[in-house]
């Protein structure tokens, strides 16, 4: 493992109980992001592929149960061991696993979606074409990726400094995202952009694709 990684992981590790209790309910409050998650239910169920789908860097596991309410069946990795624990130990009933995005353990086209929720933004460029060409392996053709990002310009920022942790981070252009997924063989059906609240420091970027 490599020290970025490494840093990535242990910063995690660090953090996992802050996200647990902090996160846990909070796509109750986002409506936009249930919206976007909405769409890409509706397109998942409606591809006839079935409803697998991974939730690649899934945290602490909190869209388990809210995917799981909207038909769909969610498998949940992550780099961090601390938050695949808390996982296990808060959604007993989905199944979760330590993995890199850029590795993951599910067998070629074995899923009709993945999600990329706030996980592919922590990816160094040279890094990218890895991370989503495994995605790309592991949805079958007509299946779906639905990607949340926070949204800038693309540089190189860190992460973590209000937590007493860092960690590399970036703001990802739309263009940029839609770049990636085009590469490794997805064409992009959605984009959106939510401006930044009073207290965030940007907007949040959605993009949904389907693999070709």
């Amino acid at each position: 493992m490599d020290a970025k990684t490494r840093e990535l992981r242990e910063a995690h590790d660090v953090i996992s109980a802050v996200y647990a209790e902090r996160l846990a309910h909070i796509i109750d409050t986002m409506p936009v992001e249930r919206g976007v998650l909405g769409v890409f239910r509706d397109l998942v169920l409606e591809s006839g592929l079935g409803t697998d789908v991974g939730d690649i860097g899934c945290g602490t596991g909190r869209l388990a149960p809210y995917l799981a309410g909207l038909g769909l069946t969610p498998s949940g990795v992550d780099l961090s061991p601390e938050m695949i624990r808390l996982a296990r130990r808060d959604y007993p009933g989905h199944p979760f696993e330590v993995a890199d995005v850029r590795s993951l353990p599910f067998a070629d086209a074995s899923l009709a979606g993945a999600l990329g929720w706030y996980s592919l933004m922590y990816l160094a460029p040279d890094q990218r074409p890895r991370a989503f060409a495994e995605l790309a392996r592991v949805v079958r053709p007509g299946g779906h990726v639905a990607i949340a990002y926070k949204q800038g310009d693309d540089t190189l920022r860190r992460g973590g400094r209000s937590l007493d942790v860092e960690f590399d981070i970036y703001w990802l252009s739309e263009a940029e995202m839609a770049r990636r997924v085009t590469d490794a063989g997805f064409r992009v059906v959605l984009t959106a952009t939510k401006p930044a609240d009073p207290d965030e420091l940007q907007p949040q970027g959605y993009l949904i694709a389907r693999r070709c």
